[in-house]
């Protein structure tokens, strides 16, 4: 068992009272009687107990990140921005993986809350989210990431998706493209529906009827092996779809490989975009056309949005930023 506090108070020949201020208000502290008290702990090992000085104080120094799936490198490019400026701050990040589950979600939630944390960044399962709300009136503070905020009473961060769908779309138009396949994860994620909508738009935009050109091919999850499936599942069918845009690039490189397997040649047979340009798509057997989003610039906002409500909730103002996305071409399309 570790050194108390006790024990660096006999150590150094001072009271309880007196260690307590050297570790938390050492200006307080003669500096003779703190270098006493700073040896014995050096000597002894101590380690002060954050956890219980948190609990009194009623929060940490700590935030909360919930994410869809933190196996997809966009989500670990996202925290990392959010861990640059908790780090600049002296806060860690407890970042936690909902799986696009809602119960797992609301259980990270209750953990998150009494565990105090300063305040939770989410990139929610669903639009509307009653555990969120009653931890947001309970004073927790929260910033939708990679979502758009329904209301104007809560900060959020986000790309707007209806526009990276329609470069997209306009993208394989162009190339002479006319049996588009979405391959999307659930539609009950609003980026998933935005990025059809986007699609649907510059279709719409060309003169051409959606229903027509537009095959959408929803799968479980934004994973790659589930990109692979849906698409084996589609070339099997004996589908004549000549571009596949994908929800993001994790479905994008599954449908890569099926693609080969199957012998279709990209993007002479099948044209083939992807969406938040992960480092591995430029790095695929053929090179992913994707479309970027400013993943680390989406982290620093959020942290840097929490953290002012977090300091000064009463005076401060909601803010609901959006970046542009960019489409980058590469060798797929």
């Amino acid at each position: 068992m570790g050194a108390s506090i006790k024990d660096v108070a006999v150590r150094a020949g001072v009271s309880i009272g007196t260690v307590s201020n050297v570790i938390n208000r050492p200006e307080k502290v003669a500096p003779g009687t703190r270098e006493l008290v700073l040896a014995a702990i050096e000597e002894l090992g101590f380690i002060r107990n954050s956890s219980a000085a948190q609990l009194r104080a009623g929060t940490s120094r700590s935030l909360g990140m919930i994410v869809l799936d933190m196996a997809n490198p966009f989500f670990q490019d996202v925290a990392r921005g959010v861990e640059d400026v908790a780090a600049e701050l002296g806060y860690a990040v407890l970042v936690c993986n909902s799986d696009e589950r809602t119960e797992r979600e609301e259980w990270y939630l209750q953990v998150l809350e009494e565990q105090r944390v300063r305040g939770v960044l989410i990139t929610p399962v669903m639009a509307d989210s009653k555990r969120l709300d009653a931890l947001r009136r309970r004073g927790t503070p929260a910033v939708l990431v990679d979502r758009h905020a329904p209301q104007l009473d809560c900060c959020s961060v986000a790309v707007d998706d209806i526009v990276g769908g329609e470069l997209a779309g306009a993208h394989l138009l162009e190339r002479g493209r006319r049996r588009i396949a979405y391959v999307s994860g659930s539609l009950s994620l609003s980026q998933c529906t935005d990025r059809l909508a986007g699609l649907r738009r510059a279709v719409s935009s060309a003169g051409l009827d959606p229903d027509d050109i537009v095959q959408v091919v929803e799968t479980p999850a934004l994973k790659a092996r589930y990109g692979y499936e849906a698409a084996r599942d589609l070339f099997e069918s004996g589908s004549d779809v000549d571009a596949v845009f994908c929800a993001n690039d994790l479905l994008a490189l599954g449908v890569l490989r099926a693609g080969i397997g199957a012998g279709r040649k990209i993007p002479e047979d099948l044209a083939l975009i992807g969406y938040d340009d992960i480092d591995f798509a430029a790095d695929a057997a053929v090179p992913l056309s994707s479309i970027r989003q400013p993943t680390a610039q989406i982290g620093r906002s959020a942290a840097q949005l929490l953290f002012e409500e977090c300091d000064a909730p009463s005076g401060h103002a909601h803010q609901q930023v959006m970046f542009k996305p960019e489409l980058v071409v590469r060798e797929s399309s």
